[in-house]
This record gives structure tokens, C-alpha cells and sequence, in this order.
């Protein structure tokens, strides 16, 4: 078992579709995508629909687990952060966020 694990600081950011839903995101570090990239892609059925990777995250106290997509826009990959955490951890879009990531492969 190969164990990414690692800790970054990141900008919460606001995406908005058209129909009006909008979705907070914390975009991976470029080295850090390059490498779960690199793995994913070399291991068979590690990556779900969309190049989407499973991942464990921490921000402050809460803990979840959730998949992160590579985003062509900015060749990384972006780590959504789900309304229940942004509001019990004060996240708005603006902050920085530190992010405790595992990605077990």
C-alpha cells in the first residue's frame, strides 16, 4: 500500500454554476497533484469517474471522507470542503485553510 499523506495550507474558493449552485473548493499544492496524479494514473482502479481520488481530510477538528477531481483550469487537483464543515469550522470563501490530506493507494 502506497500512503500519500500530507499537510497544506490552501485558499477556500467559491465555484458557481450557472443554475446558481455554487460549491467551495481548496485547490492541492502543483508538486502534490503532479504526484497523486502520477500514482492514480499508474494504479488500476484507484481512480473513480471524472479522475476523482478518495481521500481522508482534516481541517481543525472534523474529519471526513470525500474524493478530490483534477481541475483543468489549474492542472491540480481540488478538494471540496462540504457546507457542515465550512460552518462548524468558521470557513468562508477568502480564508486560508490547513489541510490534513491521506490518500491511500
Amino acid at each position: 500500500m502506497i500512503d500519500l499523506s500530507f499537510t497544506f495550507l490552501g485558499e477556500c474558493w467559491l465555484w458557481q454554476a450557472e443554475n446558481q449552485v455554487s460549491w467551495h473548493f481548496v485547490t492541492l499544492p502543483q508538486d502534490k497533484s503532479e504526484e497523486i496524479k502520477f500514482f492514480s494514473e499508474n494504479l488500476r482502479g484507484k481512480r473513480r469517474g471524472w479522475g476523482a481520488v478518495r481521500v481522508r481530510v482534516t481541517v481543525g477538528t472534523t474529519s471526513w471522507e470525500t474524493s478530490m477531481f483534477p481541475y483543468t483550469k489549474t492542472k491540480a487537483y481540488i478538494l471540496p470542503i462540504k457546507a457542515e464543515v465550512r460552518k462548524k469550522e468558521h470557513i468562508f470563501a477568502g480564508n486560508m485553510v490547513q489541510v490534513k490530506l491521506a490518500i491511500n493507494m
